[in-house]
């Protein structure tokens, strides 16, 4: 290098940087288009964190939402089974459920045609011959009644036409079958006790009535599809 250019280096070297130095500001000057680079930034920033503070509030309300439509569902669901709970037992109670179980048979029948008597009314089951077994079963702990393959419920109401016998409308001839549920002996004992069951056993003595009774190791009753009104004044009188 000549002495020259060992004298003028350091200006033009100075002169460089500063050239370079101009363009390197010209150019962020471009860029911004004259504003401060690092206020865009921080003003992006924190539109960006807003916008994303804005979605999580609006994911955490439909959480919440979301929870409450859960938690209404579920106590929806709670009270229908415990409704239906409380309405299986009282279905059961008033005979609108079939049930299964041992229980007991018994069997009430005219006299036979060769039997005689000076009163005909001697040698036919009446209703209240019926009834008198009917009511000694509950007695003795039924826990569920047919009288002819009907289930009997609590509004029944077992009529005498003549020697047949009116249960729901239906009319039906002898024998006469009575099937509960229940224990079977606790039942017969209870027959055994009934006044009424008692005289009908005296004219099955006398005048050849029929009367049986058949344990049932398993049995089932269907359930009551009547009516559940109760039965009028006038239709229990006639």
């Amino acid at each position: 290098m000549t002495a020259w250019g060992r004298q003028h280096l350091p200006r033009l070297l100075v002169a460089l940087i500063a050239l370079v130095a101009g363009l390197l500001l010209a150019t962020s000057a471009v860029a911004s288009q004259g504003t401060d680079l690092r206020s865009d930034r921080r003003l992006e920033l924190a539109d960006l964190l807003a916008r994303q503070r804005a979605g999580l509030e609006q994911q955490e309300r439909a959480v919440v939402a979301l929870r409450a439509d859960v938690q209404g569902a579920t106590t929806r669901q709670t009270t229908r089974e415990a409704a239906r709970r409380e309405l299986v037992p009282l279905s059961r109670a008033a005979g609108l459920l079939p049930v299964t179980g041992p229980g007991l048979t018994v069997a009430l029948d005219d006299a036979p045609a060769s039997a005689s008597s000076t009163d005909p009314d001697d040698l036919v089951v009446h209703q209240q011959d019926v009834q008198a077994v009917v009511n000694a079963m509950w007695a003795g702990g039924a826990e569920a009644m047919t009288l002819m393959g009907q289930r009997v419920i609590s509004t029944s109401a077992v009529r005498c036409v003549g020697n047949t016998v009116v249960l729901h409308g239906r009319v039906y001839g002898p024998p006469f079958t009575v099937t509960a549920i229940g224990d079977p002996r606790a039942m017969r004992q209870a027959l055994a006790r009934s006044p009424g069951v008692q005289l009908f056993r005296r004219y099955v003595d006398r005048f050849g009535l029929g009367y049986r009774t058949a344990p049932e190791d398993r049995v089932l009753l269907p359930a009551y599809d009547g009516s559940l009104e109760l039965p009028s004044v006038a239709g229990e009188a006639s």
